[in-house]
């Protein structure tokens, strides 16, 4: 992750969950069983040269295993 969370996450959304995941299995090897779910939602980030945009987020989360693998997947503004 080369960015930084300035505010939290809105606008959330779940994109897939359980096996319609891709890489669910990955996901249960490397973090464990748990009820997987892909999100997305839009949050205001600080880039490594400083500036501060508002970019759309998508992660993978599971009950008891949190938000695992945020990445930043594009700018809206």
């Amino acid at each position: 992750m080369n960015f930084d969370m300035v505010d939290d996450i809105g606008e959330i959304e779940t994109i897939a969950k359980g096996s319609g995941i891709r890489e669910i299995e990955r996901l249960r090897k490397v973090y464990g069983h748990g009820n997987w779910k892909k999100m997305k939602g839009i949050a205001r980030v600080r880039l490594s040269s400083g500036r501060i945009r508002l970019a759309e987020i998508h992660w993978y989360e599971a009950h008891g295993i949190g938000k695992k693998e945020i990445k930043r997947k594009k700018y809206l503004e």
